[in-house]
């Protein structure tokens, strides 16, 4: 589709410009979408392993609670995890990624102590613990992954729409223009040179 534009030496210019600039500004998003698109595949590698390092952690710690059940009782059990301290101040900021802000979860590891009688309880139920408190810092991590994986697919596909758009519409319109700009002002050259041509026999 041809842009309604005059066929002037000027315009020819600008849109040999405009031109320029899109095939610039296509190269840069299309490398960037390479970029986005690596970074993207690696965090998914990453969320793979975490749920798969949480997955093994939960199997061990719950046959570690079992046999923490049978040696003091559930209500024991679950007397103690009531007692246990749950919050852990963390933060979230931000890193950038090709412009792009993905989370970053910070937290500082508190040592475990316990409110409980460490002489009346069972070794497992400290372990079952300590196994609990690191599968609740892989899921901070497993968090971070899965949202930098999620905002990496929207910027793809918001670059994927960018790259086809100057690919698609605007590298090809601007190109046709320009062919349409430099055939007018040829065949106005030729018109004049033709009427040149015609004068300079009448004189």
């Amino acid at each position: 589709m041809i842009q309604n534009i005059a066929p002037t030496k000027s315009n020819l210019l600008k849109t040999k410009d405009d031109l320029k600039l899109s095939k610039v500004g296509y190269n840069l998003i299309d490398k960037k979408r390479t970029v986005l698109i690596k970074e993207m595949m690696q965090q998914i590698e990453n969320a793979k392993k975490i749920q798969q390092d949480v997955k093994v952690m939960f199997e061990k710690a719950y046959e570690i609670l079992k046999t923490a059940n049978i040696t003091m009782g559930v209500m024991t059990v679950k007397d103690i995890s009531m007692s246990i301290d749950k919050q852990e101040n963390f933060e979230i900021s931000y890193k950038s990624v090709m412009g792009l802000d993905v989370p970053s979860v910070k937290y500082k590891k508190k040592e475990l102590r316990p409110h409980y009688s460490i002489h009346m309880t069972s070794p497992s139920i400290d372990e079952a613990i300590a196994i609990f408190q690191k599968i609740k810092r892989l899921v901070y991590r497993l968090a971070e992954t899965e949202n930098t994986v999620y905002r990496l697919s929207i910027e793809i596909k918001k670059n994927q729409k960018r790259a086809n758009a100057l690919d698609k519409i605007q590298i090809p319109n601007l190109t046709e223009t320009v062919k349409y700009i430099a055939n007018s002002l040829e065949e106005k050259e030729r018109e004049d040179f033709y009427r040149l041509k015609k004068i300079k026999k009448k004189k």
